[in-house]
């Protein structure tokens, strides 16, 4: 190629499909977490059974789209983790947001159906043994505050993870709305407090859903990440000797802890001869890696002039 038309590629870290994505760290934990879910779900679908608690069912579906959430994240991590081929340059790492969206549609729909069985126990109350309800939501209490300690710091680095640990939070919080509907019950006699726990239960799982939805759709639809400053780093490169203008700025998730850049930099091609091309994309590379958390940058580096050679190209 002729000079000015040279493209720089400067990677921070290893390429992505190369390593582990943020979530594989994570899967030995994913797996407790699943056996502490399933053992749960069958206890309470028998305190079901045996109390008649709608509460205590509504719980038990809650747990069992928490089972398949978690179950669909060790699958996700498992091909994310699978090595790129020459067709799928990033290897399968968009499985964990596909998972994550999955699991956001199981909890819009265990959400919606609680909601609707629990305005019908609303109108007709059921009777429910109060004592055998408190045992078996303590149980769901404990075991879904053991799961939470295992997930809570994956959480924050991996939507795969997160999902699965808001499905978990949803699930604590819905065995403690069992558990306290039955003291009710007990109390009281008040035998509408376990539709209400019911409502209660199905209003926790859908914003927190709602939320879980929106980033894995940002990722899926490659929006920038919310904790980058498109204004910042920009201003960042344009500061730097030499480089005289940026477009084509683009910078996006492949998958959780994998973000990714790519820019045009327009470079004085005297600055540019004095400093050479590797010297060029080491600063520009440097200048990511000390403000910014980018996996992997890629720059093309062209004289002033070249964006409007390139569209008159493009036409």
């Amino acid at each position: 190629m002729g000079a000015g038309h040279d493209h720089g590629h400067s990677h921070g870290g290893p390429p992505p499909g190369t390593s582990g994505t943020a979530a594989a760290a994570y899967k030995g934990r994913l797996r407790i977490a699943l056996g502490i879910t399933l053992t749960v779900l069958l206890a309470e679908i028998a305190g079901s059974a045996l109390t008649g608690s709608l509460a205590l069912l509504a719980d038990a579906g809650h747990m069992a789209t928490d089972a398949v959430g978690v179950g669909m994240a060790l699958v996700a991590i498992h091909f994310a983790n699978r090595p790129s081929s020459g067709r799928r340059t990033y290897g399968y790492a968009r499985a964990e947001i596909l998972a994550a969206l999955l699991n956001c549609l199981l909890l819009l729909g265990v959400g919606g159906f609680i909601l609707y069985e629990a305005v019908g126990r609303l109108m007709e109350p059921a009777d429910v043994p109060g004592g055998t309800t408190v045992i078996f939501g303590l149980v769901g209490v404990v075991a879904n505050l053991i799961s939470l300690a295992l997930l809570m710091r994956g959480q924050k680095e991996s939507l795969n993870v997160r999902g699965a640990f808001l499905e978990v939070l949803s699930d604590a919080l819905g065995s403690f709305a069992v558990v306290i509907s039955a003291v009710v019950i007990m109390l009281t006699g008040w035998t509408q407090a376990d539709p209400i726990a019911s409502l209660l239960i199905g209003l926790m799982i859908v914003p927190r859903t709602l939320k879980l939805l929106r980033e894995a759709l940002d990722v899926l639809l490659e929006a920038a990440p919310k904790d980058v400053d498109m204004d910042a780093i920009r201003a960042h490169i344009t500061a730097l000797p030499g480089v005289q203008d940026l477009h084509d700025l683009h910078v996006w998730t492949i998958t959780s802890g994998m973000p990714v850049l790519s820019a045009h930099v327009v470079v004085d091609h005297l600055a540019l001869d004095s400093v050479g091309h590797e010297k060029m994309l080491h600063d520009l590379q440097a200048c990511l890696g000390e403000h910014f958390d980018v996996e992997h940058c890629t720059f093309q580096l062209e004289p002033g002039g070249h964006a409007e050679h390139e569209a008159k190209l493009c036409h």
